[in-house]
């Protein structure tokens, strides 16, 4: 039975990925029920070849994570309107089962409360989720499907409606923590966000400190995140929790250099508007397992 609800794909792309690209537009054209829009961007570079029927956007310059997402949900419309939901994919992942899209269309359909369904990342060769791809504190058991309080920024699905009303990614963050900051006003709106562990995207496993500005990020964006969403009393906390257990993970010295000179850019740099989020969100955000002082 069709649902009517519409589903399109954003994937960016730095273009040097072309034969991952291309498998996962495959596995997205794959899907079954009714067809899957995309559009990838290209973000400050050429978009490499893709199959016929798919949309590009060529961005002078890169934009960074969100910034690049943003330009991929306007091309869609006004706030990504001409659907109903859309899926956000990195473009070295690669969807595996064929029923994703209709699994989304239906868990949309059913709960008229759910604004973002975070995927499982598993590892292609392996199976193995990374407990750091488990959206939540409790991580242990990847197969648990849950309520969460964020999502993974190349795997998941989010309803339209949530971007027209809260706004899209922070473009400034650039990378680390966009994710968190939409899922924070998302909830804050009254929508609920999911975890699904038969929602599979394969993945390469990586570590997140590939990235050269890994730390700096971090850091920054942190302090953006708390600065922008969290009540007043709340953001000395939540940022005093995150750098005892960035120092108890014992990083090299250089990497908490970067990770010190991000937090002071964090403070001393503009974050975007602050829109402290309501204390019945807070309580909300506790009850499902991750108040917002970890």
């Amino acid at each position: 039975m069709s649902t009517g609800i519409k589903v399109g794909a954003v994937v960016i792309t730095m273009g040097n990925r072309p034969e991952e690209l291309r498998a996962l537009l495959d596995s997205v054209a794959k899907q079954d029920g009714d067809r899957v829009e995309v559009v990838v961007v290209g973000n400050g570079s050429p978009v490499p070849d893709v199959p016929a029927g798919v949309r590009t956007v060529e961005l002078p310059e890169n934009l960074g994570i969100p910034g690049g997402r943003n330009v991929g949900i306007e091309a869609f419309g006004p706030g990504g309107t001409d659907v109903d939901v859309l899926l956000f994919l990195d473009d070295d992942g690669l969807l595996a089962h064929h029923d994703t899209a209709e699994l989304c269309r239906r868990a949309f359909a059913e709960d008229p409360r759910l604004g973002i369904i975070s995927f499982r990342i598993a590892d292609p060769e392996t199976g193995e989720t990374q407990r750091r791809h488990v959206p939540r504190l409790r991580a242990a058991d990847p197969m648990r499907s849950s309520r969460v309080t964020t999502f993974l920024g190349g795997a998941n699905a989010v309803r339209t409606q949530v971007l027209a009303e809260v706004g899209g990614l922070p473009d400034a963050f650039f990378y680390a923590h966009e994710e968190t900051d939409l899922a924070w006003r998302a909830l804050d709106a009254g929508w609920m966000i999911d975890y699904r562990s038969d929602m599979v995207l394969y993945h390469p496993t990586t570590a997140p400190s590939r990235h050269a500005v890994y730390h700096r990020m971090v850091a920054r964006n942190r302090v953006w995140l708390a600065r922008r969403n969290l009540p007043a009393l709340l953001v000395p906390v939540y940022l005093g929790v995150w750098m005892l257990l960035t120092l108890l993970r014992r990083p090299s010295r250089a990497a908490l250099r970067a990770w010190f000179g991000g937090f002071r850019e964090g403070w001393t740099s503009p974050c975007g508007p602050r829109r402290p989020m309501k204390w019945r969100t807070v309580w909300r955000l506790t009850r499902l397992g991750r108040p917002p002082v970890v």
